[in-house]
């Protein structure tokens, strides 16, 4: 038997309230004390912490896929780890693996069909890579990207990214430009994070949301209107860009985190103006799930990875 530390949901903010420290609390717990047949006991390396998150400390997430946590249960998303004993054939002692299931504890047991092994070699031994650039949000702008932004190379197109420094956006602006988008801007929350897109992640521009009037600055920055939105944020600062989008362009709605502590629907109604200007314009505004392409997802975390190790996308974390 095994004495582990985990993370366990305290209480509720409730759907119209910002999460606090006391939400949480930390406790022990005792682990095993036998595997059973197709189980594995790992040891957690790393964990991701991600904005979905939100949606699952309320009673009703919103989302049919997607359940809520358990008061007083252990808090669980995704995390990469090693294996230390096993009672499986397909994983052994020392592999590392990930799932997008992994409970926040030092130590737990797991089914071995909740588990992904990787190869570490994929990252250059970065492991927790595999949450981020090489995990599921570098998945998640990848295959939003491909499948629902329609970036032709040649096109001369501009995409603009909110949430621009977060996992999730820095990735699918990298690939914006990788895959031939002319300009790339993302939108973001301090100057600093502006530097950080321009100067170390490639980005043509970015917009700090928090000075001066955001539309505006897209003016500035994107003189040939916009093509492709990559939506991490939703709100008003959606409103604004998709208010100086082309004929014929393409929102990829991928999260809506502005409004994640608020009791709306997902995804939340837009406003009449928005509304309009996605049917007089032709503009495509598809929500996007990444769990979706589950047949994808091998090549695109090679694809990924080799990207990564060539540098032609930065993998920023923090």
């Amino acid at each position: 038997m095994l004495l582990v530390q985990r993370v366990v949901l305290n209480s509720r903010p409730g759907t119209d309230g910002e999460p606090v420290p006391g939400h949480f609390r930390v406790e022990e717990a005792i682990v095993g004390p036998f595997l059973k047949e197709g189980q594995v006991l790992v040891r957690t390396l790393f964990l991701s912490v991600d904005p979905y998150m939100r949606c699952r400390m309320n009673d009703d997430t919103g989302a049919e896929y997607l359940a809520p946590w358990g008061l007083s249960e252990c808090v669980d998303g995704g995390g990469v780890g090693v294996v230390e004993l096993s009672r499986c054939e397909s994983l052994s002692v020392d592999d590392m693996v990930t799932s997008f299931n992994w409970h926040w504890q030092t130590q737990c047991l797991m089914d071995e069909k909740l588990l992904q092994k990787v190869e570490p070699q994929l990252v250059d031994g970065h492991i927790s890579y595999f949450l981020g650039a090489v995990g599921m949000p570098g998945l998640t702008a990848l295959l939003g990207v491909r499948e629902k932004g329609h970036v032709t190379e040649g096109a001369n197109q501009t995409m603009v990214v909110s949430g621009a420094a977060g996992a999730c956006g820095s990735i699918a602006g990298q690939i914006g430009r990788v895959d031939g988008c002319t300009r790339v801007v993302g939108i973001c929350g301090s100057d600093e994070k502006c530097r950080v897109l321009v100067e170390d992640l490639g980005f043509s521009a970015a917009v700090n949301y928090r000075q001066g009037d955001v539309a505006t600055a897209l003016k500035e920055s994107c003189p040939d209107g916009v093509d492709v939105y990559f939506d991490n944020v939703g709100g008003p600062i959606s409103d604004a860009v998709i208010a100086q989008m082309n004929n014929d362009g393409h929102v990829i709605l991928c999260g809506q985190i502005s409004q994640y502590n608020k009791d709306v629907p997902y995804p939340p109604p837009l406003c009449d103006e928005t509304q309009e200007a996605l049917q007089s314009k032709n503009i495509t505004r598809e929500r996007f799930m990444v769990l979706n392409y589950m047949e994808k997802h091998e090549a695109g975390i090679i694809q990924l990875s080799q990207w990564v190790r060539e540098g032609q996308i930065k993998a920023r974390q923090s």
